[in-house]
């Protein structure tokens, strides 16, 4: 299982998810949950969550891009190691990195269902102005 289950996490991330309606609905389970520690506290988040979440994503960035350094598999169990650029639309020439992000995924009946994720906004502190080194994706 732990190659399908790497393949559905790789390609929910590799998706178009500011411009294709359909990757929630394709990638992540009716029944999903998300337990998500981020600096502001720790939130739980279902489908309808994330739904509402992407939507609002949408309005604010005009383009998203993720850079992935680990992308690693245990049965239906894939941890994901990634940082996320943004561009507004107010400023479309400029690229931000906006956040860093650590993922658990369990992935059942071919979809996303349950994860841990803990992020972490980016600071002129980070040592990946440069982008991560890929390390096993």
């Amino acid at each position: 299982m732990s190659n399908k289950a790497k393949e559905v996490v790789r390609d929910f991330y590799r998706s178009d998810i500011l411009k294709d309606n359909t990757v929630l609905e394709r990638y992540f389970h009716p029944d999903l949950v998300l337990l998500w520690n981020s600096p502001i506290g720790l939130s739980i988040m279902h489908y309808d969550d994330l739904v509402n979440f992407f939507d609002e994503i949408r309005r604010t960035y005009q383009d998203l891009r993720l850079e992935v350094s680990h992308l690693l598999a245990d049965g239906n169990h894939v941890t994901i190691r990634y940082k996320y650029y943004v561009r507004t639309m107010e400023n479309p020439d400029e690229e931000m990195g906006i956040a860093h992000f650590i993922a658990i995924w369990e992935v059942k009946d071919g979809k996303i269902f349950r994860g841990h994720q803990v992020s972490q906004p980016v600071t002129s502190n980070d040592d990946t102005n440069e982008g991560y080194d890929r390390v096993k994706i």
